[in-house]
């Protein structure tokens, strides 16, 4: 499922390529992904482009705003005939866009049309008033974001709170907003935990060292673009490459990149994959 890196990648293109334009009219050719009245947000101009986690706000004009968590296999895809280096679109778009997949279909004016694509549907867009998105249920219970909200002493508060496997707790949204499995994966090796350790087990120094890493994997990853590992695409169509320059995630059998001479295994742990090196993550 795209995480922070992934979400934030296609709100800072929304932000480029959709504030200012009007929406016309909006296609429903699947309800079970569209809730609330297209009435509310049709002629409506789109103001701003909001991330909560892993949650897309589009904020409009008229006090309305659409919220999507695109899920596993979203897509939001923009197409402009005005663009002038408007590129191919990636073969992970599944059918084109629009296409068989292709569910919601925003109408812009200028002729600029906005796609929403699922091949597994379970994505989902809402019509809400503005002044209501931060009681949505989803979005009311996420934990402080990684980047802009945790701060080193909640972080600290939250490990010791819990016996829980570490790597578990990270990918809690309840507790974190934003941190999901790739990310999880790689910032306890960065930081030499081993993932399965009880949270509150961390000492200080380890608190601090993870902290870093979190911050330090995420933006990594909002400078390749994301993960392109499934379905994610931003809006533009093109992938993202930060799969091929993870730490741990995905490297089973390759020899680990902090010099200890281990290999990388992989474990399940918590219904999940993963990727670890017991030489060095204690």
């Amino acid at each position: 499922m795209p995480e922070l890196p992934e979400v934030e990648s296609i709100k800072l293109q929304l932000e480029r390529y959709l504030v200012g334009h009007r929406i016309e009219k909006v296609e429903i050719r699947h309800p079970k992904v569209f809730t609330g009245d297209k009435k509310n947000i049709e002629n409506a101009k789109v103001k701003k482009i909001r991330r909560f986690g892993k949650v897309l706000v589009f904020d409009l004009s008229n006090a309305y705003s659409v919220v999507s968590h695109i899920k596993l296999t979203g897509q939001f895809i923009y197409r402009d005939p005005n663009l002038k280096r408007e590129q191919p679109l990636s073969k992970k778009v599944s059918g084109g866009a629009p296409g068989p997949h292709t569910h919601l279909t925003f109408n812009l004016d200028r002729n600029a049309k906005l796609y929403y694509n699922d091949i597994r549907r379970f994505g989902w867009v809402k019509v809400v008033k503005t002044s209501e998105v931060e009681n949505i249920d989803f979005i009311k219970k996420l934990g402080p974001e990684p980047l802009n909200d945790l701060t080193l002493k909640k972080f600290e508060e939250i490990l010791g709170k819990t016996k829980r496997a570490v790597k578990v707790l990270l990918m809690d949204q309840s507790k974190i907003g934003g941190i999901g499995n790739i990310y999880a994966n790689d910032a306890v090796f960065l930081a030499c935990i081993n993932p399965k350790r009880p949270a509150n087990s961390l000492d200080s120094k380890e608190v601090n060292k993870l902290f870093g890493a979190i911050k330090t994997v995420l933006k990594r990853g909002l400078a390749y673009g994301g993960a392109s590992e499934l379905a994610f695409v931003t809006p533009d169509g093109q992938e993202g490459k930060y799969q091929e320059h993870t730490l741990v995630y995905g490297k089973e059998g390759s020899v680990c990149k902090h010099g200890c001479q281990g290999k990388i295994e992989k474990f399940m742990l918590n219904g999940r994959g993963t990727y670890w090196c017991r030489k060095c993550q204690k």
